[in-house]
């Protein structure tokens, strides 16, 4: 079995209070794209194709600070999983690989507004967004069993939305390949 957390990890803390759980992934999601807005209204962003399906720039924080309770919600529930006594060992393993996968999700998803809006590296931004969307759907498997699938209801519209922002992100690095997008705002 593969334990990647013990019980007293600093890890967990933050998720077994329900209040810190969703507040980590609503700061985070907040200091990351503290910068958009402006940037969304400068001419590179103007200035970029984007693929089918692009919806209003409206709905981006909607859907994300959605997302981000959600996630953070998840956090919880998982933590309780893992600090469940007397689980089988199996589940346990699955819920520290869950929550490890949680904070490596997290990070990348910090990593991922930076790239693509402030240093405009939208095809490290799509590795990011891959890597990112890979890692949610394992965290998501990972965690179901645990959390009797709980999490899972949680996380489902955040993977479905990270493959849409996957698509997204390849559809502006397809269509904008060998252009002269002007880079400064």
């Amino acid at each position: 079995m593969m334990f990647i957390l013990d019980h007293t990890s600093w890890l967990l803390p933050v998720p077994r209070n329900v209040f810190t759980a969703v507040g980590l992934p609503l700061a985070v999601g907040l200091f990351s794209g503290s910068r958009t807005r402006e940037i969304v209204k400068g001419s590179w962003y103007k200035n970029l194709r984007f693929p089918p399906g692009r919806p209003p720039n409206v709905l981006f924080p909607l859907v994300w600070t959605s997302l981000y309770v959600a996630m953070g919600y998840a956090s919880h529930l998982a933590v309780r999983a893992y600090d469940r006594p007397f689980q089988m060992t199996s589940e346990l393993s699955l819920a520290s690989v869950g929550i490890a996968l949680y904070y490596t999700q997290l990070a990348m998803n910090v990593l991922w507004t930076p790239l693509f809006f402030v240093r405009k590296q939208t095809k490290l931004a799509l590795a990011d967004c891959t890597l990112l969307t890979l890692t949610t759907m394992w965290m998501t498997k990972a965690l179901h069993g645990p959390t009797t699938g709980k999490t899972t209801w949680l996380l489902l519209p955040y993977c479905a939305w990270l493959s849409y922002a996957t698509y997204l992100n390849a559809g502006v690095v397809y269509l904008n390949e060998g252009r002269d997008v002007v880079a400064e705002d």
